[in-house]
């Protein structure tokens, strides 16, 4: 065996590959040749205005839309998940910017919504809210959220802390890859300091993550890799000791298309 093919075999096996995966919706075109690869223990930022493509993305991910071209590997095997609950089996957790948590209901009921561990048997059959209780208590714990009362109702939550609660529970149902939604879009700069933080912190439980995002500085603050879109095409893929923040924001913010304008502004020739 040569060093070469020893240095193939040694790679690790990605959690989530997309290699030029498109999407229509009629004539519409939503995602067209676009790739991707999330590592264990990695962020993979993806980055774009409205209208990028970033929703579809998210929606083929988590199984509620599936691709019309290319290839989805999950852990090498080639997939096309045809709903949520197929995803998740495969260990794919989207926490969407809307949450879907029910304000009123404690935090441990939200934790553990669809999925409530019950004891006793037949009609003494019943929900195990102490065990509920300790398992949610311990949990936020373990990823730095040290909520006094997790019987409050979630609704009486901040923004950043409702975030970091559906990471938790991603993490504690065992998903292998995390999707996060625009989750810092919503709060103020403590806010999506804490909320990183989380990401960071599912980051080095071995998880890998997506993190959707149009804000460059919070993605090149925990990202490993960054791919950028525009109204559906891939126009970069970059690995982090590849681009400078400044170079991330210029092509965020349109590159050579800014220049131009503003050449434009100044009546300028470029």
């Amino acid at each position: 065996m040569t060093r070469s093919d020893t240095t193939r075999s040694a790679a690790p096996t990605a959690l989530v590959e997309l290699d030029g995966v498109s999407k229509h919706y009629g004539n519409i075109r939503a995602l067209e040749g676009v790739s991707l690869t999330v590592h264990a223990g990695e962020i993979t930022c993806v980055l774009g205005d409205n209208g990028a493509g970033k929703s579809t993305l998210i929606k083929i991910i988590a199984g509620l839309h599936q691709h019309d071209a290319g290839t989805f590997r999950i852990e090498g095997e080639e997939v096309r998940p045809a709903s949520p609950r197929e995803a998740l089996d495969h260990g794919i957790a989207t926490v969407y910017q809307d949450l879907a948590v029910v304000p009123l209901m404690p935090v441990w009921r939200n934790f553990f919504l669809g999925s409530e561990p019950r004891k006793g048997s037949g009609p003494f059959k019943r929900l195990d809210v102490d065990l509920m209780r300790r398992t949610t208590h311990a949990e936020l714990l373990r990823m730095g959220i040290d909520l006094r009362d997790v019987d409050q109702p979630i609704g009486t939550l901040s923004g950043g802390e409702r975030q970091c609660v559906a990471i938790a529970r991603a993490v504690h149902f065992g998903a292998k890859v995390l999707v996060l939604d625009e989750p810092t879009a919503a709060l103020g700069v403590k806010q999506s300091g804490v909320v990183l933080k989380y990401v960071a912190a599912a980051r080095d439980a071995g998880l890998g993550v997506v993190l959707i995002t149009h804000n460059p500085h919070h993605a090149y603050l925990v990202g490993n890799r960054f791919v950028l879109l525009k109204r559906g095409t891939m126009v970069g893929s970059h690995a982090r000791d590849g681009i400078t923040l400044d170079e991330l924001t210029r092509q965020m913010a349109g590159g050579s298309e800014l220049d131009d304008l503003r050449h434009e502004l100044e009546g300028t020739t470029p």
